[in-house]
């Protein structure tokens, strides 16, 4: 595959591929996107660490000074049109990709398989129409280690007109900075973790802050919208001092929302939650990490003004997403193993490379991002149904996130309650699941761990919808 950087071609590729398929039939029918939100990729310092202002920290800006001190969120609404004009101000090629939702595949943001390289200095604009409403996030797939590592990552909100009104909305943005002493960022990861679990971060924050707290009307009803952009922990998030209800899960309506107890959270994954606040005035509620054995605080909730006296009885479900279920007497059943490997040579990418091969998906390791990738693991016919058969053959937890897709856990080893439909699965160790999908969206999707060091070193594959 050929590589521009004509910023004419870039543009012209984006305004035709929004044309088409799943999540654009809204410019195709206006025939005219909207006005674009400017998205600038640019350098930005900041003050994250508790010792020193962290240079040259990656943010979106939104057509204005950059974000500096918390990521930003952009607002879509179910069912219309959106634009969005990447800039790249960065000193290395980036991309958009847009964690979650079902668009049109020349939209999705995969440098060599669905769109050029966005060369500094160029743009790119992207046209989408998201049919899903829900929280879900956005990220560069490009040198993702470092980019997404270096802060360029954001949340995305889709409203829907027909959900329920709360006393208040909170959007949370957990994850990690690897820095040193001053702030200073140090090696994004160590070859040893990123053949195990991963590489932690050493400063961990909410919204940019550490232990940030978040005012919100006393006895009143708070959605609170996480989601978790950190390139690899695991979360376990539990509430204390106050009662929540999941109502959703990676951007789908949960049919009976539950009382939270301790809910685990994966990289690439959401959750969304409704939190009853205290009662009086100046009352705190904590939302903590529980995994490990040393719990920490990821935000504090503190009550204010006069209590709503609201109830959490009161809470209803969620509308639905429009997701095809799977014709189980029919689907096709694909295996999916996910292993190490041993193959060691890594492929140059100018979209960056960690030098080693650590990880395979049906003992294939993704070669990085390059003009010729290799098979995809399997070529599936729109809208057929297929089941994968999942097994994680490691002795470490993998999200896996599928691009364009949705699918339905249909059952597993390791658990015993099952989401509703999602685009990212935790598998544990040794676990083994089924996954049902549709395939009702033209392209080259992307299957990868969300550990993004995972991802860099083999574990990622894509499939084929014709």
């Amino acid at each position: 595959m050929p590589m521009f950087s004509r910023r004419t071609f870039l543009q012209g590729s984006a305004a035709l591929g929004g044309a088409f398929a799943l999540g654009a039939g809204v410019a195709a029918r206006d025939g005219a996107a909207p006005d674009p939100q400017v998205l600038t990729a640019q350098f930005a310092d900041a003050r994250i660490a508790a010792d020193g202002v962290t240079p040259k920290i990656m943010t979106y800006g939104l057509g204005e000074a950059p974000h500096a001190s918390t990521p930003p969120v952009l607002r879509m609404r179910k069912g219309e049109a959106y634009a969005a004009r990447l800039v790249n101000l960065l000193d290395e090629p980036t991309t958009v990709h847009w964690h979650g939702l079902r668009i049109a595949n020349a939209m999705d943001g995969v440098p060599e398989m669905t769109q050029p390289y966005v060369y500094p200095g160029d743009s790119f604009d992207y046209v989408l129409t998201p049919p899903d409403a829900g929280t879900f996030w956005y990220h560069p797939h490009c040198n993702t280690l470092t980019q997404i590592g270096r802060g360029l990552a954001g949340v995305i909100v889709v409203e829907n007109p027909d959900d329920p009104v709360f006393d208040a909305e909170i959007v949370l943005n957990l994850r990690d900075w690897r820095l040193g002493t001053g702030g200073k960022f140090i090696d994004p990861f160590k070859p040893r973790d990123a053949a195990r679990g991963g590489t932690y971060g050493t400063v961990r924050t909410t919204n940019w802050q550490r232990e940030p707290v978040f005012e919100a009307p006393a006895g009143g009803l708070v959605r609170v919208r996480i989601a978790a952009t950190d390139v690899t922990r695991i979360y376990t998030v539990a509430l204390e001092s106050a009662a929540a209800k999941v109502i959703a899960l990676d951007g789908n309506p949960i049919d009976d929302p539950f009382p939270l107890d301790r809910l685990d959270l994966g990289p690439g994954q959401r959750m969304d939650i409704v939190v009853r606040m205290p009662e009086s005035e100046g009352q705190t509620a904590t939302l903590g990490n529980y995994r490990g054995s040393h719990p920490w605080t990821i935000a504090t909730f503190r009550a204010a003004g006069a209590s709503l006296k609201r109830d959490l009885r009161d809470i209803a479900p969620l509308p639905a997403n429009p997701i095809a279920e799977a014709d189980l007497s029919i689907a096709k059943r694909i295996p999916i193993e996910l292993t190490a490997t041993a193959e060691h040579e890594a492929t140059p990418s100018i979209c960056g490379s960690l030098g080693y091969t650590f990880w395979a998906i049906n003992k294939v390791p993704w070669p990085g991002d390059t003009p010729d990738p290799i098979a995809p693991i399997e070529e599936l016919k729109l809208g057929g149904s297929y089941i994968l058969q999942i097994s994680n053959r490691t002795p470490h937890a993998h999200p896996i996130h599928l691009h364009g897709l949705s699918f339905r856990i249909l059952n597993s080893n390791k658990r015993t309650f099952l989401p509703p439909p999602t685009d990212t699965i935790l598998l544990l160790p040794d676990e083994q699941a089924e996954v049902a999908l549709v395939a009702d969206n033209v392209g080259d999707w992307v299957i990868h761990c969300h550990i993004i060091e995972h991802q860099k070193t083999g574990m990622t594959g894509y499939f084929k919808v014709v």
